[in-house]
Order: C-alpha cells, then structure tokens, then sequence
C-alpha cells in the first residue's frame, strides 16, 4: 500500500509556514501554505505537489485521507488498497 503522510510546519523567523508531504519509501516535497485553500485541500496540495516533483504516475483520483495519528497532518492512500474479508 502506498500511504503519503503530510503535515503543517509553523512558519520560523526565516520561513512562512509550509506543509510537508512524504512516503516511507522516501519521496518527498514541501510547499508554501496556500492560505486560499481550505486545510484539508492545502494538504492535497502538498501530496500533488509530491507527485508532480517526483514524476510519479499515480492517479489521484480516487485517493481516501484521513487524520494523522499525531495530529499535524494527514494520511492519504489509494482506493486499491482496500481490505477485503
């Protein structure tokens, strides 16, 4: 299963505040907060952004998210990834 974790990184003195979006396999991409989107849809933003940057050909369309354990971000994985009993 693929996942893409993302999460919010508070702006410092030197940077605005910024989301991250990341795969346990390594790839990776970091955008600016656009303040124009709602939060969940800044973070889709991110995992597009992560797509795009890495040239991956995955199809976003049918992506689930939900809440990230810690609290700072989300989970987003694929439709094929379903559990089947």
């Amino acid at each position: 299963m693929i996942a893409i974790h993302t999460k919010y990184l508070r702006p410092t003195n030197n940077r605005g505040a910024r989301i991250k979006a990341y795969t346990s396999s390594g790839f990776t991409a970091t955008i600016s907060y656009p303040y124009e989107f709602s939060y969940e849809m800044c973070h889709y933003q991110a995992v597009k952004a992560l797509v795009e940057q890495n040239k991956l050909d995955w199809d976003l369309a049918d992506m689930r998210h939900g809440d990230s354990a810690d609290g700072k971000g989300y989970v987003f994985c694929f439709d094929c990834s379903k559990v089947t009993a």
